[in-house]
């Protein structure tokens, strides 16, 4: 087994014995997992690995978004996992990348370990021009924190926008990321 998939299996098998809620098992990952599929390739179907960044404002009033040009949505910033030392590094640079942020900080929950708050297998439609069809995002999202008050700038190639929203419209992002938000005591 490869040593991503290594690091993987571990921070999966943490997460569903420690953080997922009962009604998350993660089947398809879990089966790519011991497939041994190249996961860390955006060519892997029917899955891969993304990373993204929950981007808070440091009273988690408010969650910094960016508006998705291929989707058409407000999402938070991530991307297809890019080589890395930990996961949540690869979802720092997604965030950094797309927003203009300058090495937001871990939220203290992690601990500072790689430990996801969340994993979100989802499916998605695909990009034609790339030849891609659709397929499924294994989503590793990790929680920063960040001031309302720095500077953004987008990253137009894949980014129409990036703004502050109030921490409610989560719910139409990663509707399960705010409700353990809420109840961790997290978001407000």
């Amino acid at each position: 087994m490869s040593e991503f998939l290594s690091r993987l299996r571990a921070i999966v098998e943490t997460y569903l014995a420690h953080e997922a809620e009962s009604d998350e098992w993660l089947p398809v990952l879990t089966w790519q997992i011991d497939q041994q599929h190249a996961l860390d390739s955006r060519d892997t179907y029917p899955g891969h690995v993304t990373t993204s960044a929950i981007l808070l404002s440091p009273d988690g009033t408010e969650t910094l978004l960016i508006d998705h040009k291929t989707l058409k949505r407000w999402l938070q910033p991530g991307g297809h996992y890019e080589p890395a030392e930990t996961f949540w590094l690869s979802a720092r640079r997604e965030a950094e990348e797309e927003t203009g942020l300058s090495a937001p900080p871990l939220h203290p929950w992690h601990g500072k370990a790689d430990r996801p708050f969340l994993i979100d297998s989802h499916a998605v439609p695909g990009k034609a021009s790339r030849g891609e069809r659709p397929h499924l995002h294994h989503d590793l999202q990790f929680l920063f924190v960040a001031d309302p008050a720095s500077p953004l700038v987008a990253q137009l190639e894949e980014v129409s926008a990036v703004r502050w929203h109030e921490v409610a419209t989560l719910e139409e992002v990663t509707p399960r990321g705010l409700k353990r938000l809420k109840r961790l005591g997290l978001a407000k």
